[in-house]
C-alpha cells in the first residue's frame, strides 16, 4: 500500500515538473503547454488518471488561507456565509449613491439660485478726475483710485463702478469720446489701468466702467473719414441734406438738442447737416448701420478681454431716431414753432425709444454673455435711461425669456427735492410693482448729474437715506463722498466751459483736513474743495462713534450679514407726510426687522397698533443716533427725531407677507426660504 501511494505521487511530482501547488490543482502555466502527441508525459498523465480517477477535489473541511488559487476562491465564494455579505453591501453602496445623486438633484432643484457678484453687495461709483490725484497735477487720476482700494473695501465694497476715462476733450465730461480703445492722458495710461484692474481683482472687488454707444466727438477718426465719404465711414453717422445761406442753417425739422436749440449741425466739409442729440461737439452714431454695431461690440471685446466686469450703457434710449424726419409735437400747440427752442417744449416720439433699440440692446447682451462662461466671471450689464418714467425705464430689464440689462440704474430717489415719507413710499412701491417678476432692484440716492443728498435735502438726512438704501431690497449704490455727507460746491469761478450746475457735485473727494482735502498736493485742483471739509473728511468721520461713514459702515456690514436684508420680503406698513415703516422677513427665520424712517419733522409714533402681538417694548438693532443702538423703547410711543431712524429687531412666527392683509404690500425678487437645521436657503416654502 505505501508502495502503491508513493509511486503515485512520484508520477504526479513527474507530470509537474517537480513545481507544487499545495496539492490541489496543477500550476496553470504547465496546463497550457501542449505537448507532442504520443510524448511520455501524455503517457504519464493518462496513467495519472487512470490512478486518481475522474472525481473533482473534495473541498470539504479546507479553510481558505493566502494565495490560494482562484479556482478555490471560487469554490468558497460561492458559499451561502460569503455570498450574502457581500450581496447586501454590494446593494447598500447602490442604494447609499442613488439616495445622494437624488439629494443632490433635490437640493439642487429646490435651491434658489444664488446671488451673483452684482447682487451681493453694494456698488461704488467714482468720478476719477475728483477722487485721488497722485501726481499733483490737481486732476484725480486712475492711480489715485488703486491708493485708496483700501478704504472701498473698508466700506463692505463689492463693486467699484468707474464713469468715463475715455480719451475725450471734456466736452460734457469725457462723454464726447475721441477713441474708445485709450485713457485719456489726465488720468494716466493703459498700463495704469490694467493694473488697477489687477488690484481691484486682488482685493476680492469687481469692476464696471461707463460706456456711451450713442454718440463719439466730433474729433473721432470715424467722424473725420465720414465727413469726407470715406468708404464704409461715409454712413457711420446720421446726414442730412439742409439748407445753409450767409451762415445761417434751416435744418430738415424741428428736432432739438437734449441742450436746447437745434440738433442739426451743418458741416462745410460735407456740405451737409450732421444729427447730434447733445452738443453738436458730439455727432450720433447711425445704429442701424450694421458696421457701425459691429465696431461698438467689437470695443466692449476689447474692454472685457482687458478684464472688466462690467458695464454701465449710457443714454441708451437715444440710439435711433425715425427714418421718417418728421417735426415731433410741440408741447404747447399754441407756441409759435420758431420760438421751441428747448428741449422740454417738444414730445421726443421720434428721437427716444424706438422701435428695435431693444434689439440692439439685447445685442450688446450677447456680446457679453460670450465672455461670461467661466464661473464666476459673469459680466454685468446695467443701463441709464436718462430721464424715462418707472414704468418705460424697466424695460430695459427684457423679457422673461430674452434678457437685456441685469438692471436698469434706479436714480428716481436722486430726484426728489423735498421728502416726505409719503414721496418716498412713492418711488418704492413704484419700482417694485413695475419691476418684471424675478428681476433684482437696485437703489441710488446720489450721482454725478444730479445735486448732492446734503445740497437738495439737508444735512439732517444723510444718515436716514443711507438706512433706507440698505434695508430696501436689491443692491445699494453710493456716488463716493455721500458715505461722509459730502455737499455741492458753491465757488462760482470755476475755470470750466461746463454749465456750472453740473460741475457743483463733483468736487474734490474729502480725505483730511489737510491743504485741497487731502486729494492732491497740488498748488491748484481742476475744482475747487468743499468749505467744509475741515469737519466733513474720512479721517474725521473714522474716529468718531456716531458720525455718518460709522453709520454707513454698519449699514453695510449689517446688509452682507443678514439674510433677512439680502434675501428677504419687503412688506410696507404704513407711510403718511413724515415716517414710513416697513419690515423685512424671511421664511424659516422666526425674527423681521422693522425698519422706522422718519423723513418729516419730529413726531410720535406708536408702532404697536400696526402689527399685531408686537411686545410692549423692542430692542433696536440700529439707529442714525449711535447713543440708541441696542437699547429698548416702548412701541406705543416711539419719539422720532427729523431724519431719525431706527432698525428694530423682533422674534416672531408670524410674517406678514403671509397674512391675507398685506399680500399686496409684500415684495420679493428671488424667493428663497432658510432651513436652520441644514443651514441652507430652497424655494419650496
Amino acid at each position: 500500500m505505501a508502495e502503491d501511494k508513493s509511486k503515485r505521487d512520484s508520477i504526479e511530482m513527474s507530470m509537474k515538473g517537480c513545481q507544487t501547488n499545495n496539492g490541489f490543482v496543477h500550476n496553470e502555466d504547465i496546463l497550457e503547454q501542449t505537448p507532442d502527441p504520443g510524448s511520455s508525459t501524455d503517457n504519464l498523465k493518462h496513467s495519472t488518471r487512470s490512478i486518481l480517477g475522474s472525481q473533482e477535489p473534495d473541498f470539504k473541511g479546507v479553510q481558505p488561507y493566502a494565495g490560494m488559487p482562484k479556482e478555490v476562491l471560487f469554490q468558497f465564494s460561492g458559499q451561502a456565509r460569503y455570498r450574502i455579505p457581500r450581496e447586501i453591501l454590494f446593494w447598500l453602496t447602490v442604494a447609499s449613491v442613488l439616495v445622494l445623486i437624488a439629494a443632490t438633484i433635490a437640493i439642487i432643484a429646490l435651491s434658489p439660485k444664488c446671488l451673483d457678484w452684482w447682487q451681493e453687495g453694494p456698488m461704488y461709483q467714482i468720478y476719477p478726475r475728483s477722487f485721488k490725484d497722485s501726481n499733483k497735477d490737481g486732476n484725480g487720476d486712475l492711480k489715485g483710485i488703486q491708493d485708496k482700494l483700501d478704504y472701498i473695501t473698508a466700506l463692505n465694497i463689492k463693486t467699484v463702478w468707474i464713469t468715463s476715462f475715455y480719451k475725450s476733450s471734456l466736452k460734457d465730461f469725457r462723454y464726447g469720446v475721441e477713441d474708445f480703445r485709450e485713457v485719456d492722458p489726465i488720468f494716466g495710461t493703459m498700463e495704469d489701468f490694467e493694473n488697477l484692474v489687477a488690484a481691484i481683482h486682488d482685493k476680492g472687488l469687481k469692476l464696471i466702467i461707463d460706456f456711451i454707444p450713442n454718440h463719439t466727438s466730433d474729433k473721432h477718426t470715424w467722424f473725420q473719414l465720414s465727413r469726407t465719404r470715406t468708404g464704409k465711414y461715409t454712413d457711420y453717422y446720421i446726414w442730412h441734406d439742409c439748407t445753409h445761406e450767409n451762415g445761417k442753417t434751416i435744418p430738415p425739422n424741428n428736432w432739438l438738442s437734449v441742450y436746447g436749440n437745434s440738433s442739426w449741425h451743418f458741416d462745410e466739409v460735407r456740405n451737409q447737416c450732421y444729427f447730434h442729440q447733445f452738443m453738436k461737439e458730439q455727432p450720433d452714431l447711425n445704429f442701424r448701420n450694421p458696421d457701425v454695431q459691429e465696431e461698438i461690440k467689437e470695443i466692449l471685446r476689447f474692454w472685457l478681454t482687458k478684464g472688466v466686469d462690467g458695464f454701465s450703457f449710457d443714454a441708451v434710449k437715444f440710439l435711433l431716431e425715425a427714418k421718417h424726419l418728421r417735426d415731433e409735437i410741440q408741447v404747447n400747440k399754441t407756441q409759435i414753432p420758431d420760438t421751441v427752442t428747448q428741449y422740454s417744449e417738444l414730445y421726443h416720439d421720434f428721437t427716444t425709444t424706438q422701435v428695435g433699440m431693444h434689439d440692439i440692446v439685447r445685442s450688446f447682451r450677447q456680446t457679453m454673455d460670450q465672455y461670461s462662461t467661466e464661473p464666476g466671471r459673469y459680466r454685468f450689464m446695467g443701463t441709464e435711461a436718462y430721464a424715462e418714467s418707472i414704468d418705460r425705464t424697466v424695460m430695459y430689464y427684457g423679457l422673461p425669456f430674452i434678457q437685456e440689462a441685469d438692471f436698469p440704474f434706479n436714480n428716481y430717489l436722486t430726484m426728489l427735492d423735498t421728502v416726505s415719507g409719503n414721496s418716498v413710499y412713492e418711488v418704492i412701491t413704484s419700482w417694485m410693482e413695475n419691476m418684471p417678476e424675478g428681476k433684482w432692484p437696485n437703489w441710488m440716492i446720489g450721482g454725478p448729474d444730479s445735486s448732492r443728498l446734503t445740497s437738495r435735502l439737508g444735512n439732517e438726512y444723510v444718515n436716514v437715506m443711507n438706512m433706507l438704501l440698505f434695508t430696501l431690497p436689491g443692491t445699494p449704490i453710493t456716488y463716493y463722498g455721500e458715505e461722509i455727507g459730502m455737499g455741492n460746491i458753491v465757488a462760482t469761478n470755476l475755470n470750466e466751459s461746463y454749465d456750472i450746475n453740473t460741475l457743483r457735485s463733483k468736487s474734490p473727494m474729502q480725505w483730511d483736513n489737510s491743504s485741497n482735502a487731502g486729494f492732491s498736493e497740488a498748488s491748484h485742483t481742476w475744482l475747487p474743495t468743499n468749505s467744509d471739509y475741515h469737519t466733513v473728511n474720512v479721517d474725521v468721520q473714522k474716529t468718531q462713534p456716531r458720525s455718518a461713514l460709522k453709520l454707513y459702515q454698519d449699514l453695510s456690514l449689517l446688509h452682507a450679514n443678514e439674510l433677512l436684508l439680502n434675501r428677504g420680503w419687503f412688506c410696507h406698513l404704513r407711510n403718511d407726510s413724515h415716517y414710513v415703516v416697513y419690515t423685512r422677513e424671511l421664511d424659516g427665520i422666526d425674527r423681521i426687522f422693522i425698519v422706522v424712517l422718519n423723513f418729516g419733522e419730529s413726531t410720535l409714533l406708536n408702532l404697536h397698533n400696526m402689527i399685531s402681538g408686537l411686545p410692549a417694548t423692542m430692542r433696536i438693532r440700529l439707529s442714525t443716533n449711535s447713543a440708541n443702538k441696542g437699547s429698548k423703547v416702548d412701541t406705543s410711543g416711539i419719539f422720532l427725531d427729523k431724519g431719525e431712524g431706527l432698525i428694530f429687531e423682533h422674534n416672531t412666527k408670524n410674517l406678514l407677507h403671509r397674512q391675507t392683509a398685506f399680500r399686496d404690500r409684500c415684495f420679493v425678487s428671488n424667493r428663497a426660504c432658510y432651513s436652520s437645521v441644514l443651514n441652507i436657503l430652497y424655494t419650496s416654502c
